[in-house]
């Protein structure tokens, strides 16, 4: 959390939302069955309640792809208030905590979030190169320059640092969007987040026709905002496994006119992460069934993309074993944990925010 300097590229991770009825659409059961090739057996399995997720294969082996989905008994619209409201996340599986940022954000919006010990320490031995954070050297530099780290307090002034970065970042992305991005050097290779997001975006097949303006905006912010588009930033902290990992997210909550059906559409575009994903593409989408009474439910379907560190070379290798199977098994408890809260309430979308 650190690295949210001016020079920082953070991963972006973007989750879209749609929720559909079908006309001209396949019906979802034969969607699942013919382009994610999912069995009678799965597809019984999710039209029960259980959510089943499988590994899409991949050329490249930095990349992880896996799609997941559940037939969830409620309404699509419970869904979407359900994604809009943040303190939402503490109920699904894996979240640690999180908070909205106000507008414009400040501190204070950061009540409950700080870096783990192990982060901490970390961070002092930084250099670019050699770091178990996902940093720009900037950052690595600045953190060595400021923080007395034999200070028995160490933890809050890094805290509060790490806090006032993130806080300048979002002044300079609200304003400038992702050019204000640069690149981690916790490696030997830079990356370039921004550059890895336009090339999986792009990879992604998935994606309704009607989106373009939506996709425009992502890569465009603060520009192109397509109308009836809006928004707002949020961190969160999460724990699927391996590292506790904080994100600061920006979302995007779009209403798009369709002759047959309104579609509804929310987008996550992760702004930063202390670990793991150096970009990561979601896209998620509610579709009422084809079965009779279908009105009373509807089939939650969620594809991920990501690149990730680590996952290349002989070592990297047996990594990405792991790794693919935590987050196989992760989507798939995600999934279950939003299908338990959304079969015991009832609501409708609302928006609020203009980030």
């Amino acid at each position: 959390m650190i690295s949210l300097t001016r020079r920082i590229n953070p991963i972006a991770l973007v989750l879209v939302v749609s929720c559909l009825g079908f006309g001209a659409n396949p019906a979802p059961e034969e969607f699942l069955r013919t382009k994610m090739q999912l069995s009678n057996g799965q597809l019984a399995k999710i039209q029960k309640g259980s959510a089943v997720a499988k590994i899409l294969p991949s050329s490249d082996p930095a990349e992880i792809l896996v799609f997941g989905a559940v037939y969830i008994r409620s309404k699509p619209a419970a869904y979407l208030q359900f994604m809009q409201d943040i303190t939402r996340k503490k109920q699904v599986a894996g979240y640690l905590a999180a908070g909205e940022f106000s507008a414009p954000p400040t501190v204070g919006d950061m009540d409950g979030l700080s870096l783990e010990h192990d982060d901490i320490e970390d961070l002092r031995n930084c250099r670019p190169g050699d770091c178990e954070l996902q940093l720009p050297s900037e950052s690595m530099e600045a953190a060595r320059a400021s923080i007395d780290w034999n200070s028995p307090n160490v933890a809050e002034k890094v805290n509060i640092l790490a806090k006032r970065k993130i806080i300048s970042l979002l002044a300079e992305y609200q304003q400038s969007g992702d050019r204000v991005l640069g690149a981690y050097h916790d490696k030997h290779d830079p990356i370039s987040v921004a550059q890895h997001f336009r090339s999986l975006l792009s990879h992604v097949e998935y994606f309704p026709q009607y989106l373009p303006d939506l996709n425009r905006y992502l890569l465009d912010y603060p520009n192109s905002r397509p109308d009836g588009a809006q928004g707002s930033i949020y961190w969160e902290k999460v724990d699927f496994g391996l590292k506790p990992t904080i994100r600061v997210n920006h979302v995007t909550f779009y209403r798009a006119s369709n002759p047959e059906h309104q579609v509804y559409v929310l987008a996550i575009k992760q702004l930063y992460a202390t670990h793991y994903f150096q970009t990561a593409l979601d896209l998620s989408f509610c579709i009422q069934g084809s079965e009779a009474g279908a009105e009373n439910g509807f089939y939650l379907m969620t594809v991920k993309a990501s690149r990730q560190a680590g996952l290349t070379g002989v070592k990297g290798g047996l990594l990405r074993k792991i790794v693919v199977d935590k987050t196989r098994s992760s989507l798939e408890a995600a999934l279950n944990s939003i299908r338990q809260n959304l079969e015991h309430r009832i609501g409708s979308p609302g928006v609020k925010g203009n980030h």
